[in-house]
């Protein structure tokens, strides 16, 4: 029997993947992966929270939290491809630990911040610390399961990352209303909610460090390195994972050799200039392009302000024939309420939030489901022309419910971010996976720092501008998406 099982023992590297099943070790990789892109949310999106409830006490005018919220994106986009890079050469877990516990360490040291330059260095180097995990973690978990299985976990993962905004409301809404204020006078500063807050924002990325350590390392990245040993006790330890209770054994001994994969380690140079040269080059503009094209996250930074907004003057029973824009012209000229707390956030607005991203969460789960009989190209498209066209039409409903559920369909087009990634690591081969996901995202990243500053003048000044020209930018990224192949299941 030895024998027969032994002609059959040198597989494809995919095949072997797929022989490891999908089982215990794969939710667990998939829930790490899901509490990983938590970490990345809070780390370097926490400050839409944290802007605007620590403005009183840091004195901050509308310029400067301007600039406290669009800084973390310029960490983004330095430390994406470094990460991208670090990732293919030295591993995806490993790099992504370092990343978690470094980030985490800056990001709790900005809870001491003594004015709000100290808080936009400390969350601009956290950020750039964690710049880059989301894009490992997508890698990783995508070359640690087989086929079958890719397209719907990186789906899930992206539905947790859209619920990410939600949970980060969710932990301000009990701390946030706390009154509490304790001097620490070596630092001059009082140590309040929003402090605390950022404490709690560094939790995620601990754990999911402490949790990677009992995890393992891609097996595609140690296949690509032509450590093909490593890579086929850990397919083992995984079926075995996958598989507890049954009896069945992993037969692959090993590898068939595959041309496709680089076994050698290659320089900065050489990992990059594939992403530019043919047959890669006409996905990398495409898919960096689209990226570009999908600013919604800009709107999304400001959500928490603009949902505080909308409430504030919904509970007075005033505003309910205006559009979005013209609420929020109200609130700036409302006088002030002189029972608000200052610079707190309105529970209920807190609670939008998590319900935007409730169904932000839920439109990606949907669309895991069906993404295989439409494609990720025809879905990509359909998104971005009916989002688009909603933000568009965010001016033109004359009713604040009316107005404000097209503004919260079109932020569904932020979905779009997870069938981006998706298609990334399809197009894309392991050598380069890590870095090409990086690489596309910082289009993205490099638009949202201005979108950020932009949108947070607009709201005030020109607001119907804003939702015109994001949302028709984001509706003609549509034609964009046509230029790739349908990949559509027949």
């Amino acid at each position: 029997m030895g024998g027969v099982v032994e002609n059959e023992d040198k597989v494809p590297f995919e095949e072997a993947l797929n022989k490891s099943g999908f089982g215990l070790y794969s939710y667990l990789l998939l829930s790490v992966s899901g509490l990983v892109v938590i970490a990345v949310v809070c780390t370097a999106y926490g400050n839409t929270i944290i802007v605007p409830t620590s403005a009183c006490e840091l004195q901050t005018t509308t310029a400067q939290r301007g600039v406290l919220a669009a800084v973390p994106v310029v960490g983004l986009i330095v430390g994406g491809i470094l990460w991208g890079y670090l990732a293919d050469v030295f591993g995806r877990r490993l790099t992504l630990i370092i990343s978690l516990i470094s980030s985490a360490v800056v990001n709790s040291l900005a809870s001491i911040s003594v004015n709000w330059i100290m808080l936009m260095i400390l969350q601009f180097i956290a950020t750039l610390l964690s710049s880059g995990q989301y894009s490992m973690a997508m890698t990783m978990l995508s070359e640690s399961v087989p086929m079958v299985k890719r397209n719907i976990v990186v789906l899930l993962v992206g539905s947790i990352f859209l619920l990410a905004q939600g949970i980060m409301a969710v932990l301000a809404i009990p701390i946030i209303p706390l009154t509490f204020s304790y001097e620490l006078p070596t630092l001059g500063i009082y140590w309040n909610s929003w402090r605390t807050l950022l404490l709690v924002y560094s939790a995620p990325s601990i754990l999911s460090a402490l949790w990677l350590f009992f995890m393992y390392e891609s097996p595609k990245f140690l296949f690509a390195k032509g450590r093909e040993t490593e890579a086929l006790k850990i397919l083992k330890n995984i079926h075995r994972l996958n598989n507890l209770g049954s009896k069945s054994e992993y037969n692959v001994q090993s590898f068939e050799a595959d041309t496709t994969t680089s076994s050698i380690s290659k320089s900065a140079k050489e990992q990059i200039l594939p992403l530019f040269k043919s047959p890669l080059l006409k996905n990398t503009i495409i898919l960096t392009l689209l990226f570009i094209f999908q600013q919604i996250g800009s709107f999304q930074v400001w959500l928490p302000t603009i949902t505080n907004k909308l409430v504030e003057i919904l509970e007075t029973g005033e505003g309910s024939n205006l559009t979005l824009c013209g609420i929020l012209r109200s609130s700036i000229s409302a006088p002030p309420d002189p029972d608000a707390v200052p610079c707190s956030l309105n529970v209920t607005s807190l609670l939008i939030v998590l319900a935007v991203g409730a169904m932000q969460s839920v439109t990606n789960a949907i669309i895991s489901i069906v993404i295989n009989r439409i494609g990720r190209r025809n879905m990509v498209m359909f998104v971005a022309a009916f989002c688009g066209l909603c933000g568009i039409i965010v001016n033109l409903v004359p009713n604040a419910i009316g107005s404000a559920v097209m503004f919260f369909i079109l932020l569904i087009g932020i979905v779009n971010i997870g069938l981006y990634t998706a298609m990334a690591v399809a197009l894309f081969p392991t050598y380069l996976r890590a870095l090409a996901v990086a690489f596309t995202m910082t289009g993205s990243r490099i638009g949202a720092f201005a979108s950020v500053q932009i949108l947070n003048v607009l709201l005030e000044s020109n607001c119907e501008v804003g939702f015109y020209v994001y949302s028709a930018v984001f509706a003609s990224s549509a034609v964009i998406a046509l230029f790739l192949a349908n990949d559509r299941s027949p």
